[in-house]
């Protein structure tokens, strides 16, 4: 009896071996005879297009596992559609053809991978003609009214309307063909991009009649307000800050150009003086300077550089001097006070000779009762001027040392005293002495 259960169990594992054995063997080697054939040729597509395809699959040794349909732009495979296969028949699917920049009409290769679930694969390949779509027109949508962009090139389309001297509004194209898609364009990090619909933010000059652009092949689009600090454009930043970096050199005259309402911007009397011509000469020490426009506000921040960087004050005195803090803001504190925000930090303009000013106006760049601000060495947290650093004369601000008031090193407005509403007030630091020994001096005009 024992023997018999020996000889039965012998025999159950050498069944079990043989089944394992041809189970691996089915998932360890290729076998089968996948095959595929295109039931519906494609020798043309729009780019954008949702491409239409249907394929008849079999194989009769083995089952199918998947299908891919991949596009490729020369060697580079740009979309796939996987579709499962559970047995064998006709399968329908759609390939997107992607809408991109720069990429002129020519041929791609859409193929198709049919693979069983042994790993064995049969491979097709097409070429395809791609074009791309011809609009008849495009929309330029606004949040009050949309306009009608007409075709005025191969690509290129227009709208000639009385628009504001600031218009945003994204750009949608319409469905092309059976297999087209509508489409839409709009701002994303500061360039225009396919697929959104955040508003690109046109500016123009002056407001009037003039044309709003796009073109669909370079997603470039227009106007945009070029704006120039002595020839060098500015780059823009986001909507409403555009940026320079420039050599400026003390006494030389400054022009800007590009902003149709300059007459109403508020110039920044440390870095620029006015004459009676309306012509602008630069005041601070020659040398690298950031300058910002600022459009929501109406004003250029001046910043010293070193290099690609920032300025930072260097141990013999040169470089730059910032101010962090609360009761001070350009140009006006009420709508723009520094606070204890780095990003907002003043850039007093420098003079030469270690010599470093910012001039301010009680009541509206600073307030007239109330100040808590200290100079520091960078824009941000670091070296700064200490209670000990800092000493000044003058009969109206006081130097914090950490027990009358203000931090040490935060200056303050003595009590009983106030800055005249509406009068001008020049903050002087000298360093001539070492950064240790700053001056400060108060001045009134």
């Amino acid at each position: 009896m024992k023997r018999y259960l020996i000889n039965i169990l012998l025999g159950t594992a050498a069944i079990t071996a043989v089944s394992s054995c041809k189970k691996d063997e089915k998932y360890t080697y290729q076998i089968g005879d996948p095959k595929i054939e295109l039931k519906s040729p494609i020798s043309a597509a729009n780019f954008g297009d949702s491409l239409e395809f249907q394929v008849h699959v079999s194989d009769s040794e083995v089952a199918l596992s998947t299908v891919k349909a991949q596009l490729y732009f020369t060697d580079d495979k740009v979309t796939e559609t996987v579709i499962r296969t559970k047995q064998n028949g006709d399968y329908a699917g759609k390939i997107y053809v992607p809408f991109l920049k720069d990429i002129p009409d020519g041929k791609a290769t859409l193929k198709f991978v049919l693979q069983n679930i042994s790993q064995k694969i049969t491979e097709q390949s097409f070429d395809i003609n791609l074009s791309r779509p011809d609009f008849p027109y495009l929309t330029l949508v606004t949040e009050s009214k949309s306009y009608r962009m007409e075709k005025v090139g191969r690509n290129q389309y227009a709208a000639k309307e009385n628009f504001a001297a600031e218009v945003k509004g994204y750009i949608q194209a319409p469905k092309v063909g059976t297999q087209g898609n509508a489409m839409n364009f709009g701002w994303v990090n500061n360039v225009i991009n396919l697929g959104s619909t955040a508003e690109i933010p046109f500016s123009n000059s002056t407001s009037g009649v003039y044309p709003i652009q796009f073109n669909t092949l370079t997603f470039q689009a227009s106007p945009f307000i070029v704006v120039l600090l002595n020839g060098s454009q500015f780059s823009r930043l986001d909507d409403k800050h555009a940026k320079v970096e420039i050599e400026l050199a003390q006494g030389k005259t400054t022009t800007f150009e590009g902003i149709a309402d300059l007459q109403d911007w508020w110039i920044d009397p440390d870095f620029f003086t006015k004459a009676a011509d309306g012509t602008l000469s630069f005041k601070g020490a020659t040398g690298k300077y950031r300058v910002t426009a600022d459009f929501n506000l109406k004003y250029f921040v001046v910043e010293a550089m070193t290099g690609n960087d920032l300025a930072k004050l260097q141990d013999d005195g040169s470089g730059a001097v910032w101010i962090i803090g609360e009761g001070i803001g350009k140009p006006k504190v009420s709508s723009n006070q520094v606070g204890w925000n780095t990003d907002k930090a003043l850039c007093l303009v420098p003079l030469g000779n270690k010599k470093y000013q910012i001039t301010v106006k009680a009541g509206e760049s600073i307030n007239s009762d109330n100040i808590n601000f200290k100079f520091f060495h960078q824009k941000g947290w670091g070296g700064e001027f200490g209670g000990t650093d800092v000493t000044t004369s003058n009969d109206i601000v006081f130097v914090g040392d950490g027990k009358n008031g203000r931090d040490s090193g935060n200056l303050g407005i003595k009590t009983g005293k106030v800055l005249e509403a509406g009068k001008t007030y020049v903050f002087t630091l000298d360093l001539t002495a070492g950064n240790k020994k700053a001056v400060l001096t108060v001045t009134s005009k």
